[in-house]
């Protein structure tokens, strides 16, 4: 594959210092700084209909109403026939989904009944139209029936955030059981319900932090009442964080696939970790000695920040094989910074 890089390398916004100083535990302006150039560059780049469902939901928790409007206006412009939303290419069934949940708080603050049309038939897809297994589990592609570890942070989300609380936990419950290692405490990354088997067996690092951040964006979701519920999701969501944790490397960050050193060094994925360790610590459902590693993922992906903004080594988009920039890298920024401020 040939792909341009706009900018290299990996200049550190602000400079060297140590690792507290990076991460910034006790500088919330340090964070929004960080968020408001996250944002220009994120909002620079060309998307696909997870990538604007991300960018919303990242914006939503950092409180930008007005960005979280305009990426649901520009989302329905590109609504398929069958109720998707922000579809630029093909797609998939569940990816627009992702910013299923910003674009229903957006068209609650518009007032707009025709964005909140647009939003239920987004759900009316998912619910009856979308491609699934035998036991109502949603695939992730059209052109076979694949269940993907990103669908944890696709579907869920959103169903819970409609108040559909059970649907969501099927959801997750068809996705552990046919991708959860239990002896690794990680997610394989494909499974092919058509063989019966895993076509993608490998702990791919930035699935498993899809998985992390769609289970914890879950939690928050679910009403008092759904207490072992919340409990169950939160111990997955631990052991996740453990089975990562174990392959962390010395810099704080993580290779790609997180068991295979001979793969690249990643950097979403301790966003990713680490946005989910604010919110369970800030949730009461995650124990504070999280707090240290999240802080030293924390100061790992600050220094991959480049003069632009842009976060540098992610998983790079298009094709997402090798370490460059990608929408989703900037979301994560922009969410682990929005629960690290709010924590703090």
């Amino acid at each position: 594959m040939h792909r341009r890089h706009f900018v290299s390398g990996s200049v550190s916004v602000g400079g060297g210092g140590s690792l507290a100083e990076a991460a910034g535990a006790d500088a919330p302006d340090e964070a929004t700084r960080r968020i408001e150039k996250a944002t220009a560059a994120a909002m620079a780049m060309q998307r696909r209909d997870w990538e604007q469902g991300i960018i919303a939901q990242a914006l939503l928790e950092a409180g930008d109403r007005e960005r979280v409007i305009l990426l649901t206006k520009g989302a329905i412009v590109q609504s398929a026939p069958d109720g998707r939303l922000a579809v630029v290419v093909a797609g998939g069934p569940t990816d627009p989904a992702m910013g299923g949940e910003a674009y229903w708080r957006a068209a609650e603050w518009a007032g707009d009944p025709g964005m909140k049309e647009a939003v239920l038939g987004l759900l009316e897809f998912l619910r009856h139209r979308a491609p699934r297994s035998s036991d109502g589990i949603l695939y992730h592609t059209f052109e076979g029936p694949e269940m993907w570890s990103d669908g944890f942070n696709c579907a869920p989300p959103f169903l819970a955030a409609m108040g559909q609380y059970d649907e969501a936990l099927a959801q997750i419950d068809g996705y552990r059981k046919r991708l959860w290692d239990p002896e690794k405490r990680l997610l394989s990354h494909i499974w092919d319900d058509g063989a019966r088997q895993l076509k993608r067996a490998d702990f791919w690092g930035v699935g498993n932090g899809w998985a992390a951040a769609g289970l914890t964006r879950v939690i928050r979701s679910l009403p008092s009442g759904r207490d072992e519920d919340r409990a169950r999701l939160a111990a997955f969501v631990e052991e996740i964080v453990d089975g990562c944790l174990a392959w962390q490397r010395a810099d704080g960050l993580f290779h790609d696939m997180v068991d295979q050193p001979e793969t690249f060094v990643e950097t979403n994925l301790a966003q990713m970790l680490a946005f989910a360790i604010y919110e369970g610590i800030a949730g009461d459902w995650l124990p504070e000695g999280y707090r240290a590693a999240a802080d030293r993922m924390r100061a790992a992906a600050r220094a991959r920040m480049d003069v632009f903004g842009y976060v540098q080594g992610v998983c790079g988009a298009p094709n997402f094989d090798r370490p460059g920039i990608a929408t989703e890298g900037q979301a994560f920024c922009i969410l682990m910074e929005s629960a690290g401020r709010k924590l703090a």
